[in-house]
């Protein structure tokens, strides 16, 4: 007997036959579209260039020079090699103490020293994906619900709903503020909640923004949590991209905000998600950390760790590398110069042809505004510029559909992820793509305009010939009459 789909849903858990990851969504598919036919300068130059992708690769050459002057951070040199058994049996979900010290001393340093953070306090996971859904789970029972402002990032929905059963409301934000999040958009946001009898339990923020590259101001910053006090709920803040930020204004992080004697909180309400997939550019290492200010979820996520430790081989090296803080100085220091002389470089190429972005000081993307080029202004018409720009201009940028944005046209386009050459072919493909559209909607309005010229002059010569045909059938016109004229 054949083994048919019905069978297979009944085998398996709805977890495995569902669409909970969302790979579906437009998001993941550039990404397949990219990994079908990868652009290579010479052996595919016709191919997609990934720009839905934001990795940190501008600086990749500092972390290469230090690894080589510094073979005994690694277990597999022969520098290293005398501690291979000690680290190769260490598997204490707590991690190794000089991997915790490094990565709290490392957030200070980030945040420029401001703040401290407490070692005893650091929670590792497999990347940042992991320690969003830790968090989830700690916090949120299956049906429970985080507001999320919006657009934010995609895979949210993967990270924060797919094993958890938790829901996520937006809280809407739009364009014509720059995006920001205000207190009357979080209070509908939860007054339609409590409507739905669907329980908030936290509001969760990127800060710097996925997808905006914007930061939160200090105000902004205190009204989310005396909002979260208020209602007793809890902040979660992805501070994922701290080092990204490239220029003014610079990002305050939501732990030196608890740190203002006016600013009155309880602070169990807080945690903060890291990691250094974005900030040093090591997305296959997969450290990502929990940081929270409450004892229990400490406890309970550090149990939940062991589902999704990092290596020790890696956090050994991790702590070796973030031990030196004259490197940690300069690296960020550089890191930043460059990000925003590419940021620079690409926002400019963008409006010679007339292309804006919105303004941003942070990230590794640009939020790209297109609404110009739509047939008309529905998600719909995104959709379909969006695959012009993946199948034919050969570029896999990311709608703003699919990070829920409400406005149509807006596009996520990372810049960090490719050399100088690969960028510029990027910008080139994007130019003329705006160039071409630009003489497609003139030879279109030229042509409407030929159209109705055409019906105006026909218009004309049917008025003139019925007042002609009105005159010559007159009993009082001047003209002889035809002899059916007359006839009548």
């Amino acid at each position: 007997m054949g083994f048919t789909l019905s069978n297979q849903q009944q085998q398996l858990s709805k977890i495995a036959t569902g669409n909970g990851h969302g790979e579906n969504s437009p998001y993941f598919e550039g990404w397949k579209a990219f990994d079908s036919n990868p652009y290579h300068p010479t052996k595919n130059p016709h191919g997609v260039i990934q720009m839905g992708l934001a990795e940190n690769q501008l600086s990749f050459d500092l972390i290469q020079e230090w690894v080589l002057n510094h073979p005994e951070a690694s277990i597999c040199t022969a520098e290293g090699a005398k501690e291979f058994k000690d680290i190769a049996n260490f598997q204490d979900y707590h991690g190794l103490p000089e991997f915790r010290n490094a990565v709290a001393n490392f957030m200070g340093n980030v945040r420029g020293n401001r703040v401290t953070f407490d070692p005893d306090r650091i929670v590792m996971s497999g990347g940042a994906t992991g320690a969003h859904e830790m968090l989830a789970f700690c916090l949120a029972d299956p049906g429970e619900a985080f507001l999320m402002p919006v657009p934010y990032y995609p895979a949210f929905d993967r990270d924060l709903r797919w094993r958890t059963g938790v829901q996520l409301l937006p809280v809407a934000c739009e364009s014509f503020n720059n995006f920001k999040i205000t207190r009357a958009a979080l209070e509908d946001a939860y007054e339609k909640a409590q409507k739905a009898n669907i329980r908030v339990k936290g509001l969760l923020i990127t800060n710097p923004s996925n997808p905006l590259g914007t930061v939160l101001d200090r105000e902004t910053l205190k009204s989310l949590v005396t909002f979260i006090n208020e209602k007793n709920i809890h902040l979660v803040c992805d501070e994922i991209y701290a080092a990204t930020v490239f220029t003014q204004p610079s990002f305050i992080s939501i732990a030196e905000i608890l740190e203002e004697e006016e600013v009155e909180c309880n602070r169990e309400l807080i945690h903060i998600v890291y990691s250094l997939s974005k900030d040093m550019g090591f997305p296959g290492f997969r450290v990502g950390i929990v940081y929270s200010y409450n004892d229990a979820v400490v406890n309970c996520a550090r149990k939940m760790s062991s589902f999704g430790l990092v290596s020790t081989q890696t956090q050994r090296l991790i702590a070796s590398m973030l031990s030196d803080n004259e490197f940690v100085d300069r690296f960020i220091a550089e890191s930043a110069r460059r990000l925003k002389a590419r940021h620079a470089k690409f926002t400019v190429g963008l409006e010679e042809e007339g292309t804006t972005c919105l303004k941003s000081s942070g990230g590794l993307f640009v939020w790209m505004d297109l609404h110009k080029h739509l047939k008309e202004p529905t998600f719909e018409a995104e959709m379909a510029l969006w695959r012009i720009i993946i199948h034919e201009v050969k570029l896999n940028v990311s709608p703003g559909s699919s990070f829920h944005c409400p406005e149509p046209g807006w596009f996520r386009v990372c810049f960090a992820n490719m050399d100088d050459q690969t960028m510029e072919v990027a910008l080139e493909r994007i130019r003329n793509f705006v160039l071409q559209d630009k003489e497609a909607a003139v030879v279109a309005m030229k042509k409407k305009k030929r159209c109705w010229q055409s019906s105006k002059n026909l218009s004309l010569s049917f008025n003139r010939r019925s007042r002609f045909d009105e005159v010559m059938m007159s009993p009082h016109s001047p003209i002889p009459q035809s002899p059916l004229v007359r006839a009548t």
